[in-house]
């Protein structure tokens, strides 16, 4: 498995919002459909973009990350070059130590941020609907959630709810002289995750009077659901003339300039906070230069994130470090699975042809089934030790040295002899064992 990351404090908020405005949108089955990728999941959010893909057999490294350049290339219209030289490309370790960390919020713009964990989640579910994810990939998104909850549980990393979301609310009373949106006016547009988040810290504040706009039409659906007001487009004018606060969470429809602005608070002197959450963003600057207007971007909120508490982060690294190590050991496991199902096969064949001996010259049922149970419990003794050590050396990267012991001591083709029998992995295989 391999990774291509770039975030917010590396690539910049403008080139993530390049690679989301292109003539094709990037989706992690378009990335999957790449010669020789088994499998891809895209997490792209407004802080960063992360391609996870799994190469098949034979495959090239370094071609396979060509060939996901490309793609990206072919869809945002960013030149590979400028790809090349953005996107970090990660291998082995690196890659669960990487999402691992990212899940938990420990690589967020504000640290210990819950919504990413959410994020993961949807990306992986979105990667699984479309056949993208490989198996490999499922079982490293699910072990970086497994992960984040822990470091929620855990740690106390995050126990104050902060997020971009709600930093920008807090920036967006403070300009108004506010504690807190309880009895202001607020208007939401898009209906996406960020728009959710806003929705649902406006509702914990009590603040009352909020009204959603959706420049795709599902405005009606999503504010209902939430306690809030719908919007249609010919009644956004005079709901942003009433409002003490707009907040843009969507990217994708119009972008609102100074002259709608102009027109739609016909000349009003009264103050508006203008929020912009969406990479893609949703207002154009000069809006912030109209009289009574105040413009908060993400790269604003980015300032505003307080720092967590070093200890705190401490405790919480440390415990993905760890999470990261037991998963890259679970791998590295995995890789003895067709030694082990060898050996096992060799050993099942050799009861079997006892078993048939034992029949032959006893032709007594009772006998023939007492004999047989005993000697399958010799033979999961017998494979009680080599399936502990099959593991431990393959926690140490020596899954070579074990595979070559095999076909010494046994003659055992390990490749050949695991297409004999039934396929059981090293846990299933070490479970019976003992």
């Amino acid at each position: 498995m391999f990774a291509l990351v770039a975030a917010h404090h590396g690539a910049g908020l403008d080139f993530l919002a390049r690679l989301g405005s292109g003539p094709r949108r990037i989706t992690s089955a378009a990335l999957a459909a790449s010669p020789g990728i088994s499998g891809s999941v895209l997490l792209s959010t407004c802080n960063r973009f992360e391609v996870y893909f799994e190469i098949e057999a034979g495959t090239e490294p370094s071609v396979a990350r060509s060939r996901v350049l490309s793609m990206i290339s072919n869809c945002s219209g960013v030149p590979d070059d400028e790809l090349s030289g953005s996107l970090n490309f990660l291998a082995g370790q690196a890659v669960p130590a990487h999402l691992f960390a990212v899940g938990a919020g420990l690589d967020s713009a504000v640290v210990g941020e819950r919504e990413i964990a959410g994020q993961l989640r949807r990306a992986l579910t979105a990667a699984q609907e479309t056949g993208a994810a490989s198996g490999a990939l499922i079982r490293l998104f699910q072990a970086a959630s497994r992960a984040a909850r822990d470091v929620g549980s855990l740690t106390a990393l995050g126990d104050a709810g902060r997020s971009m979301v709600s930093v920008a609310l807090d920036l967006a009373s403070a300009k108004l002289g506010r504690c807190g949106m309880a009895g202001l006016s607020v208007v939401v547009i898009g209906t996406g995750a960020y728009a959710g988040s806003t929705l649902a810290l406006l509702a914990a504040g009590q603040c009352d009077n909020v009204s959603v706009f959706s420049w795709s039409g599902r405005a009606e659906s999503f504010a209902t659901a939430r306690g809030a007001a719908a919007l249609r487009r010919s009644e956004l004018p005079a709901a942003v003339r009433g409002a003490d606060v707009v907040i843009g969470c969507s990217g994708r429809g119009t972008r609102l300039g100074a002259d709608d602005f102009r027109r739609f608070r016909r000349a009003s002197q009264e103050r508006l906070i203008v929020v912009d959450l969406a990479l893609g963003r949703d207002f154009e600057p000069e809006t912030g230069d109209l009289p009574g207007i105040e413009l908060i971007t993400l790269d604003d909120v980015r300032l505003a994130s307080p720092p967590e508490h070093s200890a705190v982060v401490q405790e919480a690294g440390d415990l993905v470090r760890e999470a990261a190590l037991r998963f890259e050991e679970d791998q590295q496991a995995r890789l003895m699975d067709p030694a082990i199902v060898a050996l096992r096969g060799h050993m099942q064949r050799v009861l079997a042809s006892e078993v048939a001996r034992v029949k032959n010259q006893h032709g007594c049922t009772a006998t023939a089934e007492a004999v047989e149970f005993a000697l399958r419990r010799v033979v999961r003794q017998l494979m009680h030790v080599p399936t502990a050590r099959a593991r431990e050396l393959a926690a140490s990267g020596r899954q070579a040295d074990y595979t070559a012991a095999l076909e010494a001591l046994y003659g055992l083709n390990v490749e050949a002899e695991a297409g004999q029998a039934p396929v059981q992995t090293a846990d299933e295989g070490a479970a019976q064992a003992s």
